[in-house]
């Protein structure tokens, strides 16, 4: 189930750095999406507080889930990476762990084991002193 946060995205722009030459100083292009998780209606209570778990770290104090973009040469590219973005972020954390099923080694792999066991053993052993009494 993939929840489309698009249209709850505050966008708000910037000048932003690197390619553009003298477009730079005068256009825009920097994006930066925030979206107030708490006040959605997309995602039910239990899906806010996974959200706010999951991405506390992105999270500003407010709860405004906060992503830039200024790869793109155009404000447009980046509001689309920024949605993009933001989208996936929400479904990666909404979604279920597997839980992992434990196993038992099995007999070859026990087996394995101790024989790499003894011949880690065996090559100490030679390592040794020989004195008169051991042979």
């Amino acid at each position: 189930m993939k929840i489309d946060i698009t249209p709850e995205i505050v966008f708000q722009t910037a000048r932003s750095g690197g390619k553009g030459g003298q477009n730079v100083n005068k256009v825009e292009t920097m994006v930066e999406g925030r979206w107030h998780i708490q006040s959605s209606v997309l995602v039910s209570e239990q899906q806010k507080q996974t959200l706010h778990s999951k991405l506390q770290n992105r999270i500003t104090q407010d709860g405004f889930l906060l992503v830039k973009s200024q790869e793109e040469r155009t404000q447009l590219g980046n509001k689309e990476r920024v949605a993009k973005k933001m989208n996936e972020l929400v479904f990666q954390a909404l979604q279920k762990k597997k839980a992992r099923i434990a196993t038992n080694p099995t007999k070859a792999s026990k087996e394995k084991r101790i024989d790499g066991k003894k011949t880690a053993g065996a090559i100490k052993v030679s390592r040794k002193k020989i004195r008169p009494g051991d042979y």
